[in-house]
Parts: structure tokens; C-alpha cells; sequence
């Protein structure tokens, strides 16, 4: 369905009956990524709400340059959605760059969130400090996807040759390069990169992590080419209650697609842990 928004249209999938789940998803996909989480969840006795972020899949790209897509303009797309379906208070589950906005509800609107599981990225503080060498090895698109109009023209050359490259064993690789055709829409998703990491914060002093208040599980799985485990397990630190670890194995980033039975037994453990 289309939700309309204060600023945006966002394309959203709300299905099944019980305790509201928001399921946010990252760069470059859509709600379509978390297809196998959604009959499960249902099936279980949750609401699932899977909305298309901002700037993605067929969703609205506003104007207004990268801080028109800055993780906390999606918190605040997220909790105006929330109060059009009329959910007062949610669990949250956020994946790769869904993870960050997941972590920003949780941190600015802690009542309205009844869980927190973050999939792929953890504590982000570990990849700016001065110890994440190894994390921005890993994450060098980070930088690169700064240069604006280089950075687009280098991963659509060719037919999207280096993205095709880059995000290697994604099952859905010609699914989520298609909507990126249309003009506009590469450098849209490219922006929360730009809004959230310029240089001067990937080079400057690492902020200082907060601490969450509602029950948070991390999952991270172990063929993950982008992300350290130690970024997730660093979590613990900022969780002075509940908090729960899961490794994920034989599955890469993408891993609710590529081992989603048990991604689906995870999330349903914790979810009903903390309902």
C-alpha cells in the first residue's frame, strides 16, 4: 500500500493481526527483503509493518540533497507511519542501514519500542574509533560513496558492473539494481551515506555511544564481507539489561534471504521473550 506521509510516500506492507513488528530494511533494498520474515511472523500472531525507506524501491526521493535523507528524517518517517496505522508501541528489527534507524527509535523513542533487534550492524562507534581499522577495511564504500556524481557513475558503469561486484552474493542482486535505473534513484540511496558519514565524521572524533533501555538482541552472521562480528557483540556495552547475541552461520549479509528459517526462529524467540 501507498502511506502518505508529511514529507513522503512510502510503499509499505502491513499484514497479519497481534503485537505490532516494524521491519526496516537497509542499502539498497526494500520491504520485498524481508518476504520470507513477514508469513512467518504472521503465521505466529504478529502485525508486521515493512515500509520502503525514503529514497528507495517505490518510495518517494524528495529533494533537498543528502540531509533530505538523514537517518533521523527516516525515525521521523518511521514514527509518523506508526501513528497513521495507530501503534502506540512496536518491536523493531533493522538490518544493515535499518539497523541504524532501528537503534534511533530505540534511542529517542524508547516508549514507543517494545524490542530492539539489530541484523548486520551493531555499534558503529567501533568502525569510527581508533581501533576500527579492520571495520573500515571492510566498509570502504563508506568513503567512496561520498564522492557524489563519481561515485554514481562508477558502480552504474557497464550495467552496474562494480555494484553487481560489490554486492556479490546477494539473492536478489537484478531485483534491487532495477529500481536504481531510474534517474535520481543511485544517488538517492547513496545519500544516507552522504547525510549520516561525511568525512569530517569518519575522520573525526567517534561519537560517544548511549545506552539503550529496551531489551536488545544483535544478530550478525559469520560470512558477512562488509561488517566484524566485534561492531555487534560491542553492543552488550550499551545494554545494561536485557540483552541477547545470535551468530548466524553459513549465511553472508544479506541474511535473512540467505538462511531465513533461522533468522524467522530467532526473531520469533526474542519477540515472544519480550512480549
Amino acid at each position: 500500500m501507498r502511506m502518505e506521509l508529511s514529507d513522503v510516500t512510502l510503499d509499505v506492507e502491513v499484514s497479519g493481526e497481534g503485537p505490532a513488528v516494524l521491519l526496516v530494511h537497509g542499502f539498497p533494498d526494500s520491504h520485498e527483503l524481508w518476504r520470507h520474515q513477514v508469513p512467518a511472523l504472521n503465521a505466529a500472531g504478529f502485525r508486521t509493518i515493512a515500509p520502503t525507506l525514503r529514497g528507495y524501491g517505490g518510495s518517494d526521493r524528495p529533494e533537498g540533497g543528502p540531509e533530505a535523507f538523514h537517518p533521523a528524517k527516516h525515525v521521523g518517517d518511521m514514527l509518523e507511519l506508526l501513528a497513521r496505522l495507530d501503534v502506540d508501541r512496536c518491536h523493531v528489527v533493522g538490518h544493515d542501514w535499518g539497523s541504524g534507524v532501528a537503534q534511533g527509535l530505540a534511542q529517542f523513542a524508547a516508549e514507543r519500542v517494545a524490542s530492539l533487534t539489530v541484523m548486520s550492524v551493531g555499534d558503529i562507534s567501533v568502525v569510527l574509533g581508533p581501533d576500527g581499522w579492520q571495520e573500515r577495511q571492510r566498509m570502504w564504500h563508506m568513503t567512496m560513496f561520498q564522492f557524489e556524481g563519481l561515485a554514481e557513475e562508477w558502480l552504474s558503469r557497464d550495467d552496474f558492473a562494480n555494484l553487481r561486484q560489490m554486492l556479490t552474493g546477494h539473492a536478489d542482486l537484478d531485483k534491487v539494481l532495477e529500481p536504481l535505473r531510474a534517474p535520481g534513484a543511485l544517488t538517492a540511496a547513496l545519500n544516507i551515506y552522504r547525510a549520516a558519514l561525511p568525512m569530517e565524521v569518519q575522520l573525526g572524533v567517534p561519537p560517544t555511544p548511549s545506552a539503550f533501555t529496551v531489551p536488545v538482541m544483535g544478530v550478525w552472521s559469520a560470512d558477512d564481507r562488509f561488517l566484524t562480528e566485534r561492531q555487534m557483540t560491542a553492543m552488550a556495552a550499551r545494554v545494561p539489561g536485557r540483552w541477547r547475541y545470535e551468530r548466524v552461520e553459513d549465511a553472508g549479509h544479506w541474511l535473512q534471504l540467505d538462511q531465513p528459517e533461522r533468522v524467522n526462529d530467532l526473531l520469533l524467540s526474542f519477540l515472544k521473550e519480550n512480549g
